[in-house]
């Protein structure tokens, strides 16, 4: 097929809409941590972002959506560099729009997809061990379940179906920061006491971004204009409303109080759930399945905070990995093939077996998502240690990492770095000691 202008700036769009979502995650997550790990969070993503476009630019496209030659599990190095890839012509995933204009927006999709881990590992990982580990991550987990699902891999070939990420991106990320949090362990002083969030209206700011960009990352995975695009918008939109309705609610009957923060993680939750299922229900089955996404994300989080004692910092294996576990799921229920004739009908529709199928790939995604998560960390933190020392950890990872503070004038800045300096010189710890 001929380029299509339309199509094309659409996707034009849609891809600056995920880039937004990327300095929107910071403001989120840097807004609920405590102030002295602020500049840290955004030092991870921005420099993660670099880093994880080049890596997708050299060799993770080719890896993720070039020839197969391997029976299903990962595509060949013909495509490193993006030599091949086409500037005036399409690619079959995407055929009519420039080949290279696919790889940008898949491009957004590799970069923030490890980034969300940084939610959870938060105030107390290392900078340089953090590196090693999203590339890490990226090469082991991210484009093998890309191609598997999205490159025409083994589970594409089974029947596995997901529209924007749920499997691909949700569920791996979110079974992931579960492995990463029980690697790393709990903050100091886990409790209550750390929890409050340094600035709630920088994470509003930042979750209202996540929002505005989720349409780009929804909708642009129709690969065209019109009227995929157009459900998957009000879809994607349904759906996080009711997620975020339902959190309120549950919150306030536990607390008395209606809070924000509430709000703002069940509409990320209900935006993270009906990622995959986007582009296969109607408005009315998103509904349902926001209800769905809101209950499940929000009794996960108070199982795996509040019983099990998890140190999730900001709640990604709930707000995630719950939530598009329940997206991925809601597909062999709810899926239509007259909202999107090239994707499958549901249980509802006349295919239970989509059901078991979904599940089957979740249950993939989720295996490798924590196991894989599990080993890298654990072979990081065997050669060069995972995480800070407790006197960084209380002085914070900006000053103590980055020698930057996010609001201090200079005075303050000054004694906070004496004293973090002071303290290593006692304990022997500090490099430029000359002793």
């Amino acid at each position: 097929m001929a380029i299509d202008t339309g199509d094309t700036a659409w996707m034009l769009v849609a891809g600056s809409l995920v880039l937004l979502m990327i300095p929107a995650l910071g403001l989120f997550e840097s807004g609920l941590l405590r102030k002295k790990n602020a500049v840290s969070v955004f030092m991870q993503i921005f420099f993660g972002l670099a880093l994880l476009s080049v890596m997708w630019f050299v060799f993770g496209f080719s890896l993720s959506f070039g020839p197969d030659q391997t029976g299903g599990l990962m595509g060949n190095m013909d495509w490193v560099f993006l030599k091949g890839v086409p500037w005036d012509e399409a690619l079959d995933y995407a055929p009519t729009i420039p080949g290279v204009l696919f790889v940008k927006f898949q491009l957004m999709f590799a970069a923030i997809t490890p980034l969300l881990l940084t939610g959870t590992i938060a105030e107390r990982m290392k900078f340089s061990s953090f590196i090693i580990f999203i590339a890490s991550w990226s090469i082991l987990i991210y484009y093998p379940l890309v191609h598997w699902v999205w490159g025409g891999g083994w589970l594409a070939q089974i029947g596995v179906v997901d529209f924007a990420g749920g499997i691909v991106i949700h569920t791996s990320v979110g079974m992931g920061a579960l492995a990463a949090a029980l690697v790393l362990g709990r903050r100091r002083f886990f409790g209550p006491a750390i929890e409050i969030p340094h600035s709630i209206p920088l994470a509003v700011v930042g979750s209202s971004l996540l929002w505005l960009g989720w349409f780009g990352f929804n909708a642009g995975s129709a690969l065209a204009s019109g009227s995929l695009a157009g459900n998957t918008v009000i879809v994607t939109h349904m759906a996080s409303s009711v997620s975020a309705l339902i959190w309120v609610g549950l919150s306030w009957m536990r607390s008395g109080k209606p809070s924000v923060v509430a709000a703002v993680n069940g509409a990320i939750a209900g935006l993270a759930g009906i990622t995959p299922a986007s582009g296969f229900v109607s408005v009315e089955h998103s509904f349902v399945i926001g209800i769905a996404i809101g209950i499940a994300s929000y009794s996960t989080l108070v199982i795996f905070k509040e019983k099990l004692k998890i140190d999730d910092a900001l709640d990604v294996s709930s707000v995630h990995g719950t939530a598009g576990i329940i997206g991925a799921l809601a597909i062999g229920i709810f899926a239509s093939q007259a909202v999107n004739p090239a994707g499958p009908n549901g249980l509802l529709f006349g295919n239970a077996e989509q059901l078991a199928i979904q599940a089957f790939g979740v249950g993939v995604a989720g295996a490798l998502g924590f196991g894989g998560t599990f080993l890298i960390m654990k072979v990081l933190d065997f050669l060069i240690g995972v995480r800070v020392s407790p006197e960084v950890e209380d002085a914070g990872l900006d000053i103590s990492e980055h020698a930057e503070r996010a609001y201090a004038d200079e005075e303050e800045f000054k004694l906070d770095m004496d004293d973090y300096v002071k303290d290593l010189e006692e304990k022997d710890e500090f490099f430029f000691n000359k002793k």
